[in-house]
């Protein structure tokens, strides 16, 4: 009597059978079948006799949604966490989703104009000298990571000595990514031998009682990361102690650019593994973890490796260009044209990382764990570098931060004075920054 009571039920209109479903949603039935055994999409009755579905018209929608977000690529997995939330929140997570697919996107477009461009100009060298092994092309692309270093304290390596007059910083600069204008990559070494003067400096600023930002300045590596969650400490460290000379083979100035390409690869792979075993003890490993921006130079190149919302800037014919990109919602919706960066200011979701290093493989709510990207850039002597993590450019504007920049003599000049900036503005956050001046090997 149960059994014909629900099939009554389902006959009267109150419930509709799969295949009846199936044309009212657009979905076959071995869809609806497979969804329901990954618990996307529940029937609202299952026959214990028999086994047949039958569902309740009112799931049509949900049906239709998860069938959208398939034909947008997205993993079976997050559909099953976002068709749960309400509309407003499945909205930002779906906006989180697409904006790190375009992210990633852009990263592989980089990569095979680089390719293009390397492959292109080993042709066309091959077809005036045979034998030739060819010049490498361009690469385009984001990058920044974060280094170790004491809260409060220093963190130069390198040797000292005053930069040169920043008023007189010139050069010329091909496209890259970023705004239009901003000096580009190049895969080629530089003509002259070349070195880095640097410092670095991490404080805890006037609000955090802990400091979980790293630095790290040392004339084969830069970089700052900025951690988060229970192991952001760990996490920080562990991502610039993977990138250290000893453990990518920098040093010789004999790679070549596709060399160069697949170490940086290679230790961001590292990084991220390092930043997994770093957090691994903690109760919520996959809610800690860093962002990383970081140049290795090997004499002759430099390697970009970023991920996240930390930032690298360059100083060149006094101008300051940014040239990394933040992976991080609200630049999702400023490069959009939802969100102006007035808004973003105070956007309540300004926090939110589409791409960091965390502790597990799967995506976290702070926080997704993805590849870093890598790129090569342009180096000219006389450029001036500075890796930040964002307690400093999120509180200083980017005149007050070229200025500051311009105006300091030395490296070690500068990050104090990169430091102070972030404390008159109140110091909400741990601050990371390393300046870095490019320089013609026998001035240093």
């Amino acid at each position: 009597m149960e059994r014909e009571g629900r099939a009554v039920g389902a006959a009267s209109g109150e419930l509709v059978t799969i295949g009846e479903f199936a044309r009212l949603s657009r979905l076959s039935a071995k869809a609806l079948r497979r969804y329901d055994e990954l618990g996307l999409l529940r029937p609202a009755l299952v026959d214990p006799v028999n086994g047949y579905r039958y569902y309740d018209p009112a799931q049509v929608e949900g049906a239709r949604l998860v069938a959208w977000l398939r034909r947008i690529g997205m993993p079976l997995s997050r559909i099953g966490r976002i068709v749960a939330l309400d509309a407003g929140a499945a909205a930002v997570e779906i906006r989180a989703y697409w904006a790190r697919v375009e992210a990633e996107t852009a990263a592989r477009r980089d990569l095979a104009m680089y390719l293009v461009d390397h492959l292109s100009a080993e042709g066309g060298a091959m077809s005036r000298i045979p034998g030739s092994t060819g010049s490498t092309g361009n690469a385009r692309g984001t990058g920044n990571a974060r280094g170790t270093g004491n809260a409060g304290g220093t963190g130069r390596t390198g040797s000292s000595g005053g930069a040169e007059d920043m008023g007189s910083r010139g050069g010329r600069g091909s496209s890259g990514s970023g705004a239009p204008g901003v000096p580009g990559v190049l895969g080629g070494p530089v003509a002259v031998p070349l070195a880095i003067r640097c410092a670095a400096l991490t404080d805890t600023g006037a609000v955090r009682t802990a400091n979980q930002d790293a630095a790290f300045a040392g004339p084969r590596l830069l970089a700052v990361a900025d951690g988060f969650g229970e192991g952001g400490a760990e996490a920080s460290a562990a991502a610039i102690e993977a990138l250290k000379p000893t453990a990518w083979g920098g040093g010789d100035g004999a790679l070549s650019a596709a060399d160069l390409l697949n170490a940086l690869e290679d230790t961001a792979d590292s990084a991220s593994r390092a930043v997994r075993d770093a957090v691994a003890p903690c109760a919520d490993p996959d809610g800690s973890g860093t962002t990383l921006t970081a140049m290795l130079w090997t004499g002759s190149r430099l390697g970009l490796v970023h991920i996240g919302d930390s930032r690298a800037y360059l100083l060149r014919g006094g101008e300051l260009f940014r040239i990394t990109h933040d992976h991080s919602l609200v630049q999702s919706m400023i490069d959009d044209g939802s969100l102006s960066r007035e808004e973003a200011a105070s956007h309540p979701g300004r926090a939110l990382l589409l791409k960091a290093l965390v502790g597990e493989a799967r995506s976290a709510p702070v926080a997704v764990a993805c590849r870093p990207d890598v790129r090569l850039q342009e180096v000219l002597a006389g450029d001036r570098y500075l890796l930040c993590s964002d307690g400093l450019s999120a509180v200083v504007d980017e005149a007050e931060l070229r200025a500051a920049v311009i105006a300091a003599e030395a490296p070690e000049e500068a990050v104090r004075r990169l430091v102070g900036l972030a404390h008159e503005a109140g110091g909400p956050d741990n601050v990371a920054c390393v300046v870095a001046d490019v320089v013609v090997a026998a001035e240093e």
